[in-house]
Order: C-alpha cells, then structure tokens, then sequence
C-alpha cells in the first residue's frame, strides 16, 4: 500500500463528524467523549489521508463486547497493538480511512499526548509546517515501506510530544 501525504482536505472534519455519529450511536453506554486527532485535525497540516478519531470511555474492557459491531462498520479490532491500556481498531484496507484509538477515562497520559501535540500543531504553525514537509519527504523516499515511514518520523515526534506536553499541562 503506497503512503499518500496530501494537502489539508476541508471535508476531513466533516467525515470526523460522520464517523464520530456512528460510534456514538454504537457504543454510547461507555463514550465520554471522541476527539478528531492527528494530522487530519490540523488545518494546513499535510497528513496522510486517514482520520484519527481518540475515543475516552469509562471502561476499556467493555469495548471488547463492541469488537462483533464494530466490525459492521468496517472496523477491524487489533487489540491494544503495542499501547497498554488501549483498543486500536482500523478501518478499510486499501486505502486505510480510519485509526480509532480508545482509552479509558483514567489513562491520562495516553489522552494528554494525543491530544497536547493536536492542540500544540494548531497553535504552532512553523511546526506544523515542519512536519508536514518531514511527512511529505518520507513518503516520496519510502512509498512503499511504511516501517522506514514511521522510523524517519520518530525521533521529530518524540520532540515534538515532549515540546507538545510541555507546552500543554503548564
């Protein structure tokens, strides 16, 4: 699957909204909230064309007893996939359309960093910058290696969440 960075697309927002709707009308019983996170909630941010949605709950485990539903909708369940504590689930296969990640309301470490570098690429535009040349750099070098992908990325976003978390809980 080749990787796309794309210019900012004004309907991300509104396909957020769409699929925000869909998961509240699903699993309601446990949502406290569903932020649109990522690049895709960044206007200006060239972003891979992918919506992340964060989804906060009451209690993770409960979500397990959604996996049969969910997959209605065309989510695949991969468990808490490398992050203690939280439930992945993707959408479409080629292309990707969605990333959902859901945690409960306690892990605040995980809900703060997603959404502390959202907030911190918003307000910092010379950074959002930054990073979207970076993104867009990696995807014509390795178009068709994700891994490479997300290891050229990794030690800018490291920076960038601690700057992000920084910036954010003072």
């Amino acid at each position: 699957m080749e990787i796309e960075v794309q210019h900012y697309q004004k309907q991300w927002p509104i396909l957020f909204e769409i699929e925000k709707s869909n998961i509240e009308a699903i699993i309601s019983e446990e949502v406290i909230k569903i932020h649109h996170i990522g690049s895709t909630a960044v206007e200006n941010l060239k972003a891979k064309p992918i919506i992340d949605m964060l989804v906060v709950v009451n209690k993770i485990e409960k979500i397990d007893d959604y996996n049969e539903v969910l997959m209605s909708l065309g989510y695949t369940s991969l468990g808490e996939n490398g992050i203690t504590g939280r439930r992945f689930f993707i959408k479409g296969g080629n292309p990707r359309t969605h990333h959902m990640h859901i945690f409960q309301q306690d892990n605040m470490n995980e809900i703060n960093r997603h959404i502390a570098v959202r907030d911190y690429l918003r307000k910092h535009e010379e950074n959002a910058r930054e990073y979207g040349q970076l993104k867009e750099r990696l995807a014509q070098q390795f178009p068709d290696d994700r891994q490479s992908y997300c290891d050229g990325k990794d030690a800018f976003m490291k920076k960038l969440e601690q700057d992000a978390l920084t910036w954010y809980l003072k």
